[in-house]
Protein backbone atom coordinates (compact mmCIF):
# COMPACT_ATOMS: atom_id res chain seq x y z
CA UNK A 1 0.00 0.00 0.00
CA UNK A 2 1.07 3.52 -0.72
CA UNK A 3 -1.50 5.31 1.42
CA UNK A 4 1.16 7.37 3.21
CA UNK A 5 2.54 8.72 -0.04
CA UNK A 6 -0.88 9.50 -1.44
CA UNK A 7 -1.98 11.16 1.79
CA UNK A 8 1.05 13.42 1.94
CA UNK A 9 0.74 14.25 -1.75
CA UNK A 10 -2.94 15.11 -1.27
CA UNK A 11 -2.17 17.41 1.63
CA UNK A 12 0.70 19.10 -0.16
CA UNK A 13 -1.52 19.60 -3.18
CA UNK A 14 -4.22 21.07 -0.97
CA UNK A 15 -1.77 23.48 0.61
CA UNK A 16 0.48 24.42 -2.28
CA UNK A 17 -1.62 23.78 -5.38
CA UNK A 18 -4.86 25.14 -4.06
CA UNK A 19 -5.79 26.83 -7.27
CA UNK A 20 -5.38 23.60 -9.19
CA UNK A 21 -7.52 21.59 -6.79
CA UNK A 22 -10.32 24.06 -7.17
CA UNK A 23 -10.57 24.03 -10.95
CA UNK A 24 -13.69 22.34 -12.28
CA UNK A 25 -13.19 21.23 -15.92
CA UNK A 26 -9.80 22.83 -16.61
CA UNK A 27 -8.48 21.64 -19.98
CA UNK A 28 -5.49 19.36 -19.50
CA UNK A 29 -3.43 17.60 -22.17
CA UNK A 30 -4.53 14.05 -22.78
CA UNK A 31 -2.27 11.31 -21.38
CA UNK A 32 -0.34 9.44 -24.00
CA UNK A 33 -0.82 5.69 -24.47
CA UNK A 34 2.86 5.30 -23.61
CA UNK A 35 2.37 7.10 -20.30
CA UNK A 36 -0.60 4.94 -19.55
CA UNK A 37 1.34 1.77 -20.16
CA UNK A 38 4.19 2.95 -17.97
CA UNK A 39 1.96 3.73 -15.01
CA UNK A 40 0.71 0.81 -12.95
CA UNK A 41 -0.96 -0.95 -15.85
CA UNK A 42 -3.38 1.91 -16.37
CA UNK A 43 -5.46 1.52 -19.49
CA UNK A 44 -6.66 4.61 -21.33
CA UNK A 45 -9.58 4.02 -23.67
CA UNK A 46 -10.15 6.53 -26.49
CA UNK A 47 -13.73 7.40 -27.41
CA UNK A 48 -15.15 5.07 -30.04
CA UNK A 49 -17.71 6.66 -32.35
CA UNK A 50 -19.58 3.37 -32.22
CA UNK A 51 -19.78 3.33 -28.43
CA UNK A 52 -22.87 1.46 -27.35
CA UNK A 53 -23.06 -0.50 -30.62
CA UNK A 54 -22.14 -4.14 -30.44
CA UNK A 55 -21.73 -6.69 -27.70
CA UNK A 56 -18.02 -6.02 -27.18
CA UNK A 57 -18.53 -2.33 -26.39
CA UNK A 58 -21.45 -3.05 -24.08
CA UNK A 59 -19.34 -5.37 -21.93
CA UNK A 60 -16.75 -2.79 -20.85
CA UNK A 61 -16.88 -0.99 -17.50
CA UNK A 62 -14.47 1.90 -17.07
CA UNK A 63 -13.33 2.78 -13.55
CA UNK A 64 -11.21 5.69 -12.33
CA UNK A 65 -9.15 4.72 -9.27
CA UNK A 66 -7.23 7.56 -7.68
CA UNK A 67 -4.70 5.28 -6.04
CA UNK A 68 -3.17 1.81 -6.16
CA UNK A 69 -5.36 0.70 -3.28
CA UNK A 70 -8.65 1.12 -5.14
CA UNK A 71 -7.07 -0.43 -8.22
CA UNK A 72 -6.07 -3.51 -6.20
CA UNK A 73 -9.57 -3.79 -4.81
CA UNK A 74 -11.08 -3.83 -8.30
CA UNK A 75 -8.56 -6.45 -9.35
CA UNK A 76 -9.51 -8.57 -6.34
CA UNK A 77 -13.17 -8.30 -7.31
CA UNK A 78 -12.39 -9.62 -10.78
CA UNK A 79 -10.31 -12.44 -9.32
CA UNK A 80 -13.19 -13.54 -7.08
CA UNK A 81 -15.85 -13.09 -9.77
CA UNK A 82 -14.52 -14.84 -12.89
CA UNK A 83 -18.05 -15.08 -14.31
CA UNK A 84 -18.79 -11.38 -13.89
CA UNK A 85 -19.29 -11.03 -17.62
CA UNK A 86 -17.69 -7.61 -18.12
CA UNK A 87 -14.22 -6.41 -18.96
CA UNK A 88 -12.98 -3.71 -16.61
CA UNK A 89 -10.71 -0.95 -17.85
CA UNK A 90 -8.92 0.82 -15.00
CA UNK A 91 -7.75 4.41 -15.26
CA UNK A 92 -5.54 5.76 -12.48
CA UNK A 93 -4.15 9.20 -11.74
CA UNK A 94 -0.67 8.03 -12.74
CA UNK A 95 -1.55 8.30 -16.42
CA UNK A 96 -2.01 12.05 -16.06
CA UNK A 97 1.25 13.09 -14.43
CA UNK A 98 1.39 15.47 -11.46
CA UNK A 99 -2.16 16.83 -11.61
CA UNK A 100 -4.63 17.13 -8.76
CA UNK A 101 -6.97 14.12 -8.80
CA UNK A 102 -10.07 16.30 -8.32
CA UNK A 103 -9.28 18.04 -11.60
CA UNK A 104 -8.74 14.68 -13.29
CA UNK A 105 -12.12 13.35 -12.19
CA UNK A 106 -13.96 16.51 -13.20
CA UNK A 107 -12.39 16.39 -16.64
CA UNK A 108 -13.05 12.67 -17.05
CA UNK A 109 -16.70 13.07 -16.14
CA UNK A 110 -17.02 15.81 -18.75
CA UNK A 111 -15.54 13.61 -21.47
CA UNK A 112 -12.10 15.21 -21.64
CA UNK A 113 -8.91 13.43 -22.77
CA UNK A 114 -10.83 11.88 -25.72
CA UNK A 115 -12.06 9.18 -23.34
CA UNK A 116 -15.43 7.84 -22.36
CA UNK A 117 -16.41 9.08 -18.87
CA UNK A 118 -15.87 6.34 -16.29
CA UNK A 119 -18.81 4.22 -15.19
CA UNK A 120 -17.48 4.25 -11.66
CA UNK A 121 -14.99 6.45 -9.81
CA UNK A 122 -13.43 7.11 -6.41
CA UNK A 123 -13.10 10.45 -4.63
CA UNK A 124 -11.51 11.23 -1.27
CA UNK A 125 -14.18 11.94 1.33
CA UNK A 126 -12.72 15.38 2.02
CA UNK A 127 -13.74 16.36 -1.55
CA UNK A 128 -17.02 14.46 -1.81
CA UNK A 129 -19.35 17.42 -1.25
CA UNK A 130 -19.38 18.67 -4.86
CA UNK A 131 -20.71 15.25 -5.88
CA UNK A 132 -23.44 15.13 -3.24
CA UNK A 133 -24.71 18.72 -3.05
CA UNK A 134 -22.49 20.92 -5.17
CA UNK A 135 -21.31 21.66 -8.68
CA UNK A 136 -20.87 18.00 -9.73
CA UNK A 137 -24.11 16.78 -8.20
CA UNK A 138 -25.42 15.67 -11.58
CA UNK A 139 -22.65 13.10 -12.04
CA UNK A 140 -23.38 10.75 -9.11
CA UNK A 141 -25.97 7.97 -9.35
CA UNK A 142 -28.03 7.12 -6.25
CA UNK A 143 -27.12 3.65 -5.06
CA UNK A 144 -30.77 2.62 -5.25
CA UNK A 145 -30.63 3.16 -9.03
CA UNK A 146 -27.87 0.56 -9.16
CA UNK A 147 -30.12 -2.15 -7.77
CA UNK A 148 -28.75 -1.85 -4.22
CA UNK A 149 -31.20 -2.28 -1.33
CA UNK A 150 -29.74 0.72 0.46
CA UNK A 151 -31.83 0.88 3.62
CA UNK A 152 -31.54 -2.83 4.39
CA UNK A 153 -27.85 -3.30 3.60
CA UNK A 154 -26.63 -0.10 5.29
CA UNK A 155 -28.44 -1.10 8.47
CA UNK A 156 -27.27 -4.73 8.36
CA UNK A 157 -23.67 -3.69 7.71
CA UNK A 158 -23.68 -1.07 10.46
CA UNK A 159 -22.22 1.70 8.30
CA UNK A 160 -21.33 4.64 10.59
CA UNK A 161 -23.65 7.61 10.59
CA UNK A 162 -21.01 10.12 9.51
CA UNK A 163 -20.27 8.14 6.34
CA UNK A 164 -23.92 7.87 5.37
CA UNK A 165 -24.38 11.59 6.00
CA UNK A 166 -21.31 12.51 3.95
CA UNK A 167 -22.41 10.26 1.08
CA UNK A 168 -26.05 11.39 0.90
CA UNK A 169 -27.03 13.91 -1.76
CA UNK A 170 -29.31 16.92 -1.49
CA UNK A 171 -32.29 14.77 -2.50
CA UNK A 172 -31.70 12.48 0.47
CA UNK A 173 -30.29 9.68 -1.72
CA UNK A 174 -27.12 7.76 -0.89
CA UNK A 175 -24.59 8.18 -3.71
CA UNK A 176 -21.28 7.30 -2.05
CA UNK A 177 -19.79 5.08 0.64
CA UNK A 178 -16.27 4.19 1.66
CA UNK A 179 -14.83 0.77 2.34
CA UNK A 180 -12.79 1.79 5.36
CA UNK A 181 -13.75 3.59 8.55
CA UNK A 182 -11.76 6.83 8.78
CA UNK A 183 -13.29 8.22 11.95
CA UNK A 184 -10.74 9.99 14.11
CA UNK A 185 -9.66 9.42 17.70
CA UNK A 186 -7.06 10.77 20.11
CA UNK A 187 -3.85 8.72 20.12
CA UNK A 188 -1.76 9.20 23.24
CA UNK A 189 1.45 8.12 24.98
CA UNK A 190 0.81 5.54 27.70
CA UNK A 191 3.94 6.39 29.68
CA UNK A 192 3.01 10.08 29.89
CA UNK A 193 -0.56 9.27 30.94
CA UNK A 194 0.71 7.15 33.80
CA UNK A 195 3.11 9.84 35.01
CA UNK A 196 0.48 12.58 34.95
CA UNK A 197 -2.72 10.76 35.94
CA UNK A 198 -1.52 7.40 37.24
CA UNK A 199 -3.28 5.36 34.55
CA UNK A 200 -3.17 4.72 30.83
CA UNK A 201 -6.69 3.23 30.66
CA UNK A 202 -8.39 4.53 27.47
CA UNK A 203 -11.77 4.97 29.13
CA UNK A 204 -10.25 7.06 31.92
CA UNK A 205 -8.06 9.11 29.60
CA UNK A 206 -10.99 9.71 27.25
CA UNK A 207 -12.91 11.25 30.15
CA UNK A 208 -9.93 13.39 31.10
CA UNK A 209 -9.33 14.96 27.68
CA UNK A 210 -13.03 15.21 26.80
CA UNK A 211 -15.77 15.31 25.84
CA UNK A 212 -15.48 18.99 25.01
CA UNK A 213 -12.54 21.33 24.53
CA UNK A 214 -12.61 22.85 28.00
CA UNK A 215 -11.70 19.44 29.44
CA UNK A 216 -9.00 19.19 26.80
CA UNK A 217 -7.51 22.48 27.99
CA UNK A 218 -7.68 21.31 31.62
CA UNK A 219 -5.77 18.19 30.62
CA UNK A 220 -3.26 20.39 28.80
CA UNK A 221 -2.65 22.35 32.00
CA UNK A 222 -2.10 19.11 33.94
CA UNK A 223 0.40 17.96 31.34
CA UNK A 224 2.23 21.29 31.30
CA UNK A 225 2.66 21.11 35.07
CA UNK A 226 4.62 17.91 34.51
CA UNK A 227 6.62 19.31 31.60
CA UNK A 228 4.62 17.85 28.69
CA UNK A 229 2.68 19.24 25.75
CA UNK A 230 -0.77 17.94 24.93
CA UNK A 231 -0.32 18.00 21.15
CA UNK A 232 2.37 19.00 18.70
CA UNK A 233 0.78 22.11 17.18
CA UNK A 234 -2.50 23.93 16.71
CA UNK A 235 -3.18 22.31 13.33
CA UNK A 236 -3.60 19.02 15.18
CA UNK A 237 -6.96 20.13 16.57
CA UNK A 238 -8.30 21.73 13.38
CA UNK A 239 -10.04 18.72 11.85
CA UNK A 240 -12.46 18.15 14.78
CA UNK A 241 -13.51 21.82 14.58
CA UNK A 242 -13.79 21.74 10.79
CA UNK A 243 -15.85 18.56 10.69
CA UNK A 244 -18.39 19.85 13.22
CA UNK A 245 -19.24 23.09 11.48
CA UNK A 246 -22.85 23.56 10.37
CA UNK A 247 -22.42 26.39 7.88
CA UNK A 248 -20.36 26.29 4.69
CA UNK A 249 -17.81 28.99 3.94
CA UNK A 250 -20.08 30.71 1.41
CA UNK A 251 -23.51 32.25 2.03
CA UNK A 252 -25.24 34.30 -0.66
CA UNK A 253 -21.86 34.78 -2.32
CA UNK A 254 -20.19 36.13 0.84
CA UNK A 255 -17.55 34.58 3.09
CA UNK A 256 -18.94 33.51 6.47
CA UNK A 257 -17.29 31.82 9.44
CA UNK A 258 -19.22 29.10 11.23
CA UNK A 259 -19.15 29.55 15.05
CA UNK A 260 -17.37 26.21 15.41
CA UNK A 261 -14.59 27.30 13.07
CA UNK A 262 -14.35 30.69 14.74
CA UNK A 263 -13.96 28.99 18.13
CA UNK A 264 -10.84 27.33 16.74
CA UNK A 265 -9.16 30.75 16.76
CA UNK A 266 -9.58 31.05 20.52
CA UNK A 267 -8.51 27.52 21.40
CA UNK A 268 -5.51 27.78 19.11
CA UNK A 269 -4.45 31.03 20.82
CA UNK A 270 -4.79 29.44 24.27
CA UNK A 271 -2.66 26.47 23.25
CA UNK A 272 0.14 28.71 22.02
CA UNK A 273 0.00 31.38 24.75
CA UNK A 274 0.13 28.78 27.51
CA UNK A 275 2.86 26.69 25.93
CA UNK A 276 0.65 23.62 25.69
CA UNK A 277 2.28 22.48 22.43
CA UNK A 278 5.63 22.57 20.63
CA UNK A 279 3.98 24.93 18.14
CA UNK A 280 4.94 22.81 15.15
CA UNK A 281 3.37 22.75 11.70
CA UNK A 282 1.74 19.52 10.59
CA UNK A 283 3.82 17.39 8.17
CA UNK A 284 7.01 19.20 9.18
CA UNK A 285 10.21 17.57 10.45
CA UNK A 286 9.46 18.94 13.92
CA UNK A 287 6.01 17.34 13.87
CA UNK A 288 7.49 13.96 13.05
CA UNK A 289 10.14 14.45 15.74
CA UNK A 290 7.38 14.78 18.31
CA UNK A 291 6.11 11.35 17.27
CA UNK A 292 9.51 9.93 18.17
CA UNK A 293 9.58 11.81 21.46
CA UNK A 294 12.47 13.98 20.29
CA UNK A 295 10.83 17.41 20.29
CA UNK A 296 11.45 20.41 22.57
CA UNK A 297 9.18 18.74 25.08
CA UNK A 298 7.52 15.35 25.08
CA UNK A 299 4.12 15.45 23.39
CA UNK A 300 1.17 13.53 24.77
CA UNK A 301 -0.87 12.81 21.65
CA UNK A 302 -2.09 13.24 18.10
CA UNK A 303 -5.48 13.13 16.36
CA UNK A 304 -6.12 10.68 13.56
CA UNK A 305 -7.95 7.64 12.11
CA UNK A 306 -6.66 4.07 12.00
CA UNK A 307 -4.67 4.80 8.87
CA UNK A 308 -2.84 7.54 10.79
CA UNK A 309 -1.78 4.98 13.41
CA UNK A 310 -0.59 2.41 10.88
CA UNK A 311 1.02 4.55 8.22
CA UNK A 312 2.09 7.79 9.91
CA UNK A 313 2.56 7.36 13.63
CA UNK A 314 4.08 3.88 13.50
CA UNK A 315 6.32 4.84 10.59
CA UNK A 316 7.72 7.85 12.48
CA UNK A 317 7.80 6.39 15.99
CA UNK A 318 11.55 5.87 15.79
CA UNK A 319 11.49 2.14 16.38
CA UNK A 320 10.33 -1.28 15.32
CA UNK A 321 9.82 -2.87 18.71
CA UNK A 322 9.00 -1.76 22.28
CA UNK A 323 11.84 0.21 23.82
CA UNK A 324 12.81 1.83 20.54
CA UNK A 325 11.60 5.40 20.15
CA UNK A 326 7.95 5.55 21.17
CA UNK A 327 7.07 2.21 19.61
CA UNK A 328 4.60 0.32 21.82
CA UNK A 329 3.88 3.36 24.00
CA UNK A 330 0.60 4.34 22.37
CA UNK A 331 -3.12 3.93 23.04
CA UNK A 332 -6.37 5.29 21.59
CA UNK A 333 -9.34 6.95 23.27
CA UNK A 334 -12.40 8.91 22.19
CA UNK A 335 -11.55 12.46 21.05
CA UNK A 336 -12.96 15.63 22.67
CA UNK A 337 -15.17 15.92 19.60
CA UNK A 338 -15.85 13.39 16.86
CA UNK A 339 -14.40 13.81 13.36
CA UNK A 340 -13.26 11.94 10.27
CA UNK A 341 -10.36 12.48 7.93
CA UNK A 342 -9.40 11.28 4.43
CA UNK A 343 -10.23 8.00 2.74
CA UNK A 344 -11.87 6.93 -0.54
CA UNK A 345 -15.57 7.10 -1.37
CA UNK A 346 -16.97 5.02 -4.23
CA UNK A 347 -19.44 6.52 -6.72
CA UNK A 348 -21.17 5.53 -9.94
CA UNK A 349 -21.68 7.70 -13.00
CA UNK A 350 -25.36 8.59 -13.23
CA UNK A 351 -25.16 8.04 -16.99
CA UNK A 352 -23.51 4.64 -16.94
CA UNK A 353 -25.14 2.11 -19.23
CA UNK A 354 -24.23 -0.70 -16.84
CA UNK A 355 -25.96 0.27 -13.61
CA UNK A 356 -26.67 -3.21 -12.29
CA UNK A 357 -23.15 -4.45 -13.01
CA UNK A 358 -21.61 -1.34 -11.43
CA UNK A 359 -23.98 -1.81 -8.51
CA UNK A 360 -22.69 -5.35 -8.05
CA UNK A 361 -19.11 -4.07 -7.74
CA UNK A 362 -20.05 -1.25 -5.36
CA UNK A 363 -22.16 -3.54 -3.19
CA UNK A 364 -19.23 -5.99 -2.89
CA UNK A 365 -16.84 -3.17 -1.97
CA UNK A 366 -18.98 -1.29 0.54
CA UNK A 367 -21.83 -3.45 1.86
CA UNK A 368 -20.98 -7.14 1.47
CA UNK A 369 -20.28 -8.41 5.00
CA UNK A 370 -19.70 -12.06 4.04
CA UNK A 371 -16.25 -13.61 4.34
CA UNK A 372 -15.78 -13.22 0.58
CA UNK A 373 -16.80 -9.54 0.60
CA UNK A 374 -14.28 -6.72 0.67
CA UNK A 375 -15.28 -5.62 4.16
CA UNK A 376 -14.09 -8.89 5.67
CA UNK A 377 -11.04 -9.13 3.41
CA UNK A 378 -10.09 -5.54 4.29
CA UNK A 379 -10.31 -6.23 8.01
CA UNK A 380 -8.32 -9.47 7.89
CA UNK A 381 -5.26 -8.18 6.04
CA UNK A 382 -5.89 -9.43 2.50
CA UNK A 383 -4.36 -6.27 1.05
CA UNK A 384 -1.20 -5.96 3.11
CA UNK A 385 0.40 -6.58 6.45
CA UNK A 386 -1.67 -3.87 8.15
CA UNK A 387 -5.22 -4.73 9.19
CA UNK A 388 -7.42 -1.75 8.51
CA UNK A 389 -10.80 -0.92 10.01
CA UNK A 390 -13.66 -1.72 7.61
CA UNK A 391 -16.62 0.60 7.19
CA UNK A 392 -19.01 -2.14 8.27
CA UNK A 393 -19.30 -2.31 12.06
CA UNK A 394 -21.02 -5.69 11.57
CA UNK A 395 -17.66 -7.03 10.39
CA UNK A 396 -15.31 -5.05 12.66
CA UNK A 397 -17.36 -5.95 15.73
CA UNK A 398 -16.67 -9.65 15.17
CA UNK A 399 -12.91 -9.23 14.85
CA UNK A 400 -9.98 -7.90 16.86
CA UNK A 401 -6.95 -5.92 15.80
CA UNK A 402 -4.38 -5.98 18.60
CA UNK A 403 -0.88 -4.77 17.83
CA UNK A 404 2.35 -4.51 19.77
CA UNK A 405 2.69 -0.93 18.60
CA UNK A 406 -0.51 -0.04 20.46
CA UNK A 407 0.41 -1.95 23.60
CA UNK A 408 -2.01 -4.76 22.78
CA UNK A 409 -5.10 -2.52 22.57
CA UNK A 410 -7.86 -3.64 20.19
CA UNK A 411 -7.88 -0.89 17.56
CA UNK A 412 -11.16 -2.02 16.05
CA UNK A 413 -13.00 -1.69 19.35
CA UNK A 414 -11.43 1.69 20.10
CA UNK A 415 -12.22 3.21 16.73
CA UNK A 416 -15.74 1.82 16.58
CA UNK A 417 -16.32 3.77 19.76
CA UNK A 418 -14.74 6.93 18.32
CA UNK A 419 -16.78 6.70 15.12
CA UNK A 420 -20.02 6.99 17.08
CA UNK A 421 -19.15 10.63 17.81
CA UNK A 422 -18.40 11.70 14.23
CA UNK A 423 -20.87 13.57 12.03
CA UNK A 424 -20.76 13.91 8.26
CA UNK A 425 -22.55 17.22 7.85
CA UNK A 426 -19.48 19.46 8.18
CA UNK A 427 -18.44 19.40 4.52
CA UNK A 428 -18.90 22.12 1.91
CA UNK A 429 -17.85 22.87 -1.65
CA UNK A 430 -14.83 25.07 -1.04
CA UNK A 431 -13.27 23.54 2.06
CA UNK A 432 -9.92 22.74 0.49
CA UNK A 433 -8.70 26.21 -0.41
CA UNK A 434 -10.77 28.39 1.95
CA UNK A 435 -9.91 26.29 5.01
CA UNK A 436 -6.25 26.67 4.14
CA UNK A 437 -6.62 30.45 4.16
CA UNK A 438 -8.34 30.30 7.55
CA UNK A 439 -5.67 28.11 9.14
CA UNK A 440 -2.95 30.53 8.01
CA UNK A 441 -4.72 33.45 9.68
CA UNK A 442 -5.44 31.40 12.79
CA UNK A 443 -1.73 30.64 13.12
CA UNK A 444 -0.87 34.33 12.77
CA UNK A 445 -3.38 35.20 15.50
CA UNK A 446 -2.29 32.36 17.80
CA UNK A 447 1.32 33.49 17.55
CA UNK A 448 0.49 37.11 18.32
CA UNK A 449 1.32 38.39 14.84
CA UNK A 450 -2.19 39.77 14.30
CA UNK A 451 -5.13 40.75 16.43
CA UNK A 452 -8.23 38.59 16.29
CA UNK A 453 -10.09 41.17 14.20
CA UNK A 454 -7.15 41.61 11.85
CA UNK A 455 -6.90 37.86 11.31
CA UNK A 456 -10.62 37.58 10.56
CA UNK A 457 -10.66 40.56 8.21
CA UNK A 458 -7.56 39.41 6.35
CA UNK A 459 -9.03 35.93 6.05
CA UNK A 460 -12.31 37.23 4.63
CA UNK A 461 -10.49 39.38 2.08
CA UNK A 462 -8.13 36.62 0.94
CA UNK A 463 -10.88 34.01 0.88
CA UNK A 464 -13.23 36.33 -1.02
CA UNK A 465 -10.53 37.00 -3.62
CA UNK A 466 -9.93 33.29 -3.98
CA UNK A 467 -13.64 32.52 -4.23
CA UNK A 468 -14.19 35.27 -6.82
CA UNK A 469 -11.37 33.84 -8.92
CA UNK A 470 -12.80 30.36 -8.58
CA UNK A 471 -16.35 31.41 -9.40
CA UNK A 472 -15.24 33.26 -12.51
CA UNK A 473 -13.20 30.31 -13.67
CA UNK A 474 -16.08 27.94 -13.02
CA UNK A 475 -18.46 30.02 -15.15
CA UNK A 476 -15.86 30.31 -17.91
CA UNK A 477 -14.81 26.69 -18.04
CA UNK A 478 -18.03 24.87 -17.16
CA UNK A 479 -19.37 22.72 -19.99
CA UNK A 480 -22.33 21.26 -18.12
CA UNK A 481 -25.67 22.46 -16.82
CA UNK A 482 -27.32 22.57 -13.44
CA UNK A 483 -24.28 23.94 -11.63
CA UNK A 484 -24.59 26.06 -8.52
CA UNK A 485 -22.30 27.81 -6.09
CA UNK A 486 -21.87 24.62 -4.10
CA UNK A 487 -23.05 26.05 -0.81
CA UNK A 488 -24.92 23.89 1.68
CA UNK A 489 -28.65 24.13 1.96
CA UNK A 490 -29.43 27.39 3.68
CA UNK A 491 -26.02 28.85 2.82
Amino acid sequence: MKRVIHLIVAILLCLSLVSCSSVQNTPIPSPTPEAAQENQGTEVEPIDENTGQGEEQEKIIRIFCYNDEVKQIIEKFMELHPDFGYDIKIITEYAFGCIDRSVIVNNLMNGAYDMEPPDMFSIEVDYIYPYTHGSNYRFAAPYEELGIDVDTLVKEAGIPRYMVEAGTNRDGKLVALGYQNYAGAFIYRRSIAKKVWGTDDPDVIGNIIGPGWDKFLKAAADLKAKGYGICSGIEDIWMPFERNSEQGWIKDGDIVIDPKREAFLDYARILVENGYTNNTASWSDEWYSDMRGEGKKQIFGFFGPVWFVHYILESYSGGEKPGEGTYGDWAVCDPPEGFFWAGPMILANKNTKHKEAVGEIIRWITLDTSESGLQYLWATGAFGEKRDLPAAAAVAGKLECRTVFMGGQDLFEAYLSASEHARGMGLSEHDDYISHEFIQEAMAYANGQKSRNEAIEDFKKNAADRYAWFSGLLKKESTGTGQNDGSRAGD
